[in-house]
């Protein structure tokens, strides 16, 4: 499985940053203050109802000391625990009640995490796709660190190596789209676009970058999609890095699409990522944590099963997990 590293080269020359704001690599609508009231305000909206779901106890014997196989918990959300020999991996870990930068105002979980910190075994690695707040927590950042010190390394997108240098943290990989860096003799990342936005205040759109993550391990390739729209950007991922082994892909807080569909999928559109990568396998994610958006809370896993019935793919091909499930591929 070579990688065409001159046309990776040839895009990572290409500009999306123009006067200090990052873009997408596709035109998009922009959402401004007043898209955002209209939506809230909108006559007949109602937030749909929480949801808590059953929540799976991971057996923490069989985290510390995993399988040979890749190996995937889900903790809720965009946050994973994956495993695979010897290199234990978190994607986008956000453990607190609450993505939001107050403790009593903002989304609130319905579903605990599967995991605390404490619970965990050595993490190695981090993957942020992106600041905002149900995709990177200062207080579970700060946890992890306190925990594992500089043994863990986290990759993040150009521009939020500030905000992890002011939480004390430096053992940091920032890359642009289309960079990579090897971890070991054996694993690289690579930093890919995804087709989103970035801020954590009312000043900071778009200063720092979005993204998706690769890892490379040893010929066994494991997609993060963090946070999306859909995009031709999936088509040329897929073109330089088919066959993807496992992918994890958002499918929920979609609604309503006029406002969402620029940098949310919904679930027919996660099926077609699927297929524009060449997922062997993927993993739904994004959904039945917060509610984030007008969709309840259990409809993205009805659509998914729907969207890959229409496709003629297996159920087993693009997984819904438990709350805190571990599973290795068969």
């Amino acid at each position: 499985m070579t990688i065409d590293r001159e046309r990776l080269a040839a895009l990572a020359a290409e500009p999306h940053c123009h006067g200090g704001r990052y873009r997408n690599l596709e035109p998009v609508p922009r959402r401004g203050l007043g898209d955002f009231l209209r939506w809230q305000l909108a006559p007949g909206r109602r937030f749909p109802k929480g949801k808590r779901y059953t929540l799976l106890r991971p057996d923490v014997h069989l985290l510390i000391d995993p399988p040979a196989a890749p190996q995937l918990t889900w903790l809720g959300h965009a946050s994973f625990l994956f495993q695979y020999r010897g290199l234990n991996v978190l994607t986008d870990p956000v453990l607190s009640d609450r993505a939001s930068p107050f403790r009593l105002v903002g989304p609130r979980r319905f579903t605990p995490p599967a995991l605390t910190v404490a619970d965990m075994p050595p993490i190695h690695l981090v993957l942020v796709s992106h600041n905002h707040y149900d995709h990177l927590d200062e207080a579970t950042v700060r946890q992890l660190h306190r925990r594992f010190g500089d043994n863990l390394r986290f990759c993040i997108p150009i521009g939020l190596r500030r905000w992890f240098e002011k939480c004390g943290i430096q053992n940091l990989v920032e890359l642009d789209w289309w960079q990579s860096t090897p971890l070991d003799s054996k694993n690289e990342a690579f930093c890919l676009p995804a087709q989103h936005f970035s801020g954590r205040t009312a000043t900071d759109t778009n200063t720092s970058l979005w993204c998706s993550w690769l890892l490379d391990m040893d010929g066994f390739r494991f997609y993060f999609g963090g946070d999306t729209g859909y995009g031709r950007i999936f088509q040329v991922i897929g073109e330089l890095f088919a066959p993807i082994d496992l992918a994890l892909l958002p499918i929920g807080a979609y609604d309503p699409r006029w406002f969402m569909a620029p940098v949310h999928v919904a679930p027919e559109e996660a099926v077609r990522i699927h297929q524009d990568i060449g997922a062997s396998q993927s993993i739904a994610m994004h959904w039945g944590t917060f509610a984030l958006t007008d969709e309840p809370m259990d409809e993205p896993p009805r659509r998914l099963r729907m969207a890959l019935e229409r496709q003629g793919i297996s159920e087993l091909e693009f997984r819904v997990m438990q709350h805190g499930e571990v599973w290795s591929p068969e």
